[in-house]
């Protein structure tokens, strides 16, 4: 994925530039690569992040938002039938795929913080993240399908491989 060497041309105070950058309107930038190395390192440490907290605390106990009860319940209410243990890119990508999550990540904006930025999202739960096993979610999809997993017992795979080897 990404390297610092991204925010190297940003001088020493590349991480608070970085910060100020992001929190800037996108009308404020073209098509500024700077700006998508550092969307992507910023998703790429997420996806890292979360996957070390998976990996060493039984994820059946993790709350991810404060709203995790009502995400859990509207996603299984919407996509009751959705395998989530080894997603397909046309789940959430196609035409179709879009047109029912719209609706459901719009109900979060305002209450779920950055809740359509870009987060990358394994697509078999069993496998860490991996170009052939990561997909670019909004942050909302992640959190639905990943507080769905945690609650369905089908992230305990990472827990336990990870928590026998040490």
């Amino acid at each position: 994925m990404a390297s610092s060497d991204g925010l190297s041309s940003l001088g020493p105070d590349g991480a608070s530039a970085a910060a100020h950058a992001l929190s800037l309107p996108a009308e404020a930038y073209g098509n500024d690569e700077r700006l998508e190395v550092m969307w992507a390192m910023k998703a790429y440490n997420h996806a890292e992040v979360y996957f070390n907290l998976i990996s060493s605390v039984d994820p059946k106990f993790l709350k991810l938002t404060k709203m995790d009860d009502d995400i859990y319940s509207t996603f299984r209410e919407t996509f009751e039938d959705l395998d989530i243990k080894v997603l397909h890119p046309d789940q959430l990508k196609s035409a179709e795929a879009k047109e029912r999550w719209r609706p459901f990540c719009n109900r979060y904006e305002g209450l779920v913080e950055d809740f359509n930025y870009g987060t990358l999202l394994r697509l078999d739960c069993q496998k860490d993240y991996t170009e052939e096993n990561t997909i670019f979610a909004t942050r909302i999809q992640f959190f639905a399908v990943e507080i769905a997993r945690n609650r369905e017992g089908l992230n305990d795979t990472v827990f336990t491989s990870k928590s026998s080897k040490s």
